[in-house]
């Protein structure tokens, strides 16, 4: 049983049909026996992981489960204190309230690849990037937290869930493992962070 490590694309669907001709997992995941642990927003980038152990898809995924999912996010504006203060202490959204674990500002992710197409750049309104952390998943949590603090989303990579990181995949590459190793290193971590 294997967990893959993929880095999803600009404009990929993280599913293998769809209707209407856009871009899917199937464009570049050959095992049709794995499913998504968690998804990742069709204009979302980076790190999605599959699987076919069902017990592994739910540890990685389920809320309950609280592992941490860290993005690079650039927003539009160059964020306060007390903005970053208001992703962590809490945001009303829709469907309740939402917090980062960590926000922070950040420098521009070091080796960062290019996306087609690029970021739009207006030459009055600056960006900048955040190091976003959260334990849930709720659809567009990231974009919509920062949208509620001001700070609307223009690019947004997932570069680590729990103990798995992007590391040097690029678009549309993969890296397998066991569900064996998997296990291990996710217990290895855990083990880790209660110490």
């Amino acid at each position: 049983m294997p967990l893959i490590l993929f880095n999803k694309p600009f404009r990929v669907l993280s599913q293998f049909s769809d209707s209407q001709g856009r871009g899917l997992l199937s464009d570049y995941i050959t095992d049709r026996t794995v499913y998504p642990a968690g998804r990742l927003d069709y204009d979302s980038e980076g790190l999605l992981l599959l699987t076919d152990d069902g017990r592994l898809q739910a540890r990685i995924s389920q809320p309950a489960a609280k592992l941490p999912k860290h993005y690079w996010v650039q927003v539009e504006g160059c964020p306060t204190a007390a903005e970053l203060n208001e992703l962590i202490n809490g945001i009303r959204l829709k469907d309740g309230p939402a917090s980062a674990i960590e926000a922070t500002l950040i420098a521009e992710p070091p080796d960062l690849r290019s996306r087609t197409p690029p970021i739009r750049k207006r030459r009055n309104i600056p960006t900048s990037w955040l190091n976003i952390v959260i334990n849930e998943g709720r659809n567009r949590q990231v974009r919509r937290m920062t949208a509620a603090a001001g700070l609307p989303t223009l690019r947004l990579i997932r570069h680590r869930v729990g103990p798995w990181e992007l590391g040097s995949l690029e678009p549309g590459q993969q890296i397998t493992f066991s569900s064996r190793s998997a296990w291990q290193l996710l217990d290895c971590w855990r083990q880790e962070r209660l110490a």
